[in-house]
């Protein structure tokens, strides 16, 4: 259970930074930035799969980009759903999936299986923690 809520976090910090650097995206409190990204998580569980294998077609011509498209249009009904949460429109969407992705793969990666924080040097080296 602490590797979802460690995730669930990993994911609002990540809206929260997409929303300081895109002026298309508004979030109008941490409680919205929560609840926007519990509501995409939830998202991705159910419907991203789904989309994935509709559009297979077309992922498979655009080799996988397809896929940006699709975080764009889930982005977008979160902000629909979410009344704290403004996207102004599917480019805005687009580069806001983007960058959620993109910041949290780099926080995902200091996030081991259980949810704890991974020693930076362990993982990438194998080395032991010195602080062990």
């Amino acid at each position: 259970m602490p590797g979802i809520l460690m995730r669930w976090l990993i994911l609002t910090a990540a809206i929260i930074v997409t929303a300081y650097l895109l002026d298309g995206i508004q979030i109008d409190g941490f409680f919205s930035a929560i609840f926007s990204s519990a509501l995409l998580g939830i998202l991705n569980a159910f419907f991203r799969p789904i989309l994935l294998v509709l559009t297979l077609p077309i992922n498979i011509l655009s080799l996988g980009l397809f896929t940006f498209v699709i975080n764009a249009l889930l982005l977008l009904m979160a902000s629909g759903v979410i009344p704290g949460l403004t996207v102004s429109g599917f480019w805005t969407a687009l580069f806001g999936s983007l960058l959620i992705s993109l910041v949290s793969f780099i926080l995902n990666t200091f996030i081991g299986e259980h949810g704890t924080v991974v020693y930076v040097d362990k993982k990438i080296t194998g080395d032991k923690n010195p602080w062990e």
